[in-house]
C-alpha cells in the first residue's frame, strides 16, 4: 500500500491522464506524467512531466526510475513501452491488457474463451477474405481495422455483400474484422475495478447514446439496470480476472431483447462512460483506479444520485457560460486550446435523485 507522498507515474497526457492526476494529488500523491505532447492536459496538473516519443525506451525507463508505480490513460500506449516501463517499477494494470485490448481479434477471442458471449466474428486479412466473412455472416455487418480505430473511426458498414472487398479496401489493407450487426434493444456499459488483492467493485450499469460514433451521452443508473445487474458483474468480473487486472476498466455492452448481454469492447482504462461518477459517487472511478493501484482498498460504488453526463464535443465548450449558469451543472473541462470537431472537451454531469 503505497503511502502519501508516494510518486505515480502515468504514460499519456490527455484528459483521463488529467482527471486521474486531480483525483492522485487529492489522496497525498505526487503523479509524473509521460507524454510525446507539449502542454498535454494532464502536464499542466502534475507535478513533473517528461516529454518524449514512446518508443524513446531509455526515456521511458528513466521515468520509471522515479516512481513507485506505473499505469496508463488509454490503451494505445505501445506494447514494447509498457514492457520497458515494467522493468522498473509494479505497472498497473499489466502488459496483458494492452496485448489482448489493442488488437480487436485478440479481445475477441480472448472474451469468448472467457465464457462469455459476443457477435459472431470473422478475422480478416485480404479482400477474399472479407469476401468470405461477409457470406459466412451475412448483411448488414460492419468491418473494422484491428488497431487504432476509436469513434467511430477505422470502421464500413457493408450493407451488401459485393462491397466487401471495397470495404477492406478503403480500410487500407490492413488487418480487420467483420463483425455481424447485433439487433441490440440499447448499448450499455459496465465500468468496474479490481485491487491488488482480487477484491472487485463495480458501478450501476450505464446507458449510452452515441451520435456519429462518439459518446454523447451516458444515463446513469441505466434504466431496469437491476434486473441486468448480476450479469454485468458476473461479465466485468470474468474480464478482470481473466487479465489479472488492477485497476479501472469499462466493458461496452450490446442489450438484447431477450435480457442477454453481449461483449461489445473493453477499455482497459477509466472511460467516457464513467465520467458521472465524479459527481453522482462519494468514489469517481478516478480516484477508484489510484486506489487500486496504489493498493488501496476500494472505494464503494454505490452512487448518492442518478445523473445524465452529456459530452461537449467541439464547439459545444463555447458554451461554458451558459453551463456555468444553469443550476445544478457540474462541468468539467479539460483545458484542450481548439475546440475542433470531434474533438471532446469536456463534459457536465447534471444531477438528479434516484429512482
Amino acid at each position: 500500500m503505497l503511502k502519501p507522498g508516494s510518486r505515480i507515474g502515468i504514460l499519456g497526457g490527455g484528459q483521463l491522464g488529467r482527471m486521474l492526476a486531480m483525483s492522485a494529488a487529492r489522496l497525498g500523491f505526487d503523479v509524473h506524467i509521460f507524454t510525446p505532447e507539449d502542454n498535454s492536459p494532464a502536464a499542466r496538473v502534475a507535478a513533473a512531466t517528461i516529454v518524449a516519443p514512446y518508443e524513446d525506451l531509455s526515456a521511458v525507463a528513466r521515468f520509471a526510475a522515479g516512481v513507485d508505480v506505473i499505469t496508463y490513460e488509454f490503451e494505445n500506449v505501445p506494447v514494447e513501452t509498457a514492457q520497458a516501463a515494467a522493468e522498473n517499477a509494479p505497472l498497473r494494470p499489466g502488459v496483458k491488457a494492452l496485448e489482448v485490448c489493442q488488437d480487436r481479434v485478440a479481445e475477441k477471442s480472448f472474451v469468448n474463451v472467457a465464457g462469455l458471449e459476443t457477435t459472431l466474428w470473422r478475422a480478416v486479412t485480404t479482400e477474399d477474405e472479407a469476401e468470405a466473412a461477409i457470406v459466412a455472416l451475412g448483411v448488414p455487418a460492419i468491418l473494422k481495422t484491428c488497431r487504432l480505430g476509436y469513434d467511430g473511426k477505422g470502421q464500413q458498414v457493408i450493407r451488401e455483400a459485393s462491397a466487401a472487398r471495397g470495404a477492406f479496401a478503403a480500410l487500407g489493407g490492413v488487418p480487420c474484422i467483420l463483425e455481424a450487426f447485433a439487433p441490440f434493444e440499447r448499448e450499455v456499459s459496465v465500468v468496474a475495478a479490481r485491487g491488488v488483492d482480487g477484491a472487485v467493485a463495480a458501478y450501476p450499469l450505464v446507458e449510452n447514446h452515441h451520435e456519429g460514433g462518439i459518446l454523447r451521452t451516458t444515463i446513469a443508473p441505466a434504466p431496469g439496470a437491476d434486473a441486468l445487474a448480476d450479469e454485468a458483474l458476473r461479465i466485468a468480473t470474468g474480464v478482470l480476472a481473466g487479465l489479472d487486472y488492477v485497476g479501472v476498466l469499462a466493458v461496452e455492452l450490446f442489450a438484447m431483447g431477450d435480457g442477454r448481454l453481449l461483449v461489445n469492447e473493453i477499455a482497459p482504462r477509466v472511460h467516457n462512460t464513467g465520467h458521472w461518477t465524479m459527481d453522482a459517487c462519494a468514489f469517481s472511478q478516478f480516484e477508484q483506479h489510484i486506489r487500486a493501484v496504489a493498493g488501496w482498498p476500494l472505494g464503494d460504488p454505490s452512487p448518492h444520485s442518478a445523473a445524465r453526463m452529456e459530452n461537449l464535443i467541439g464547439a459545444d465548450a463555447l458554451r461554458w457560460q451558459e453551463l456555468a449558469s444553469e443550476p445544478g451543472a457540474c462541468v468539467h473541462l479539460y483545458g484542450k486550446g481548439e475546440a475542433r470537431e470531434g474533438r471532446k472537451m469536456g463534459h457536465v454531469n447534471r444531477l438528479s435523485p434516484l429512482p
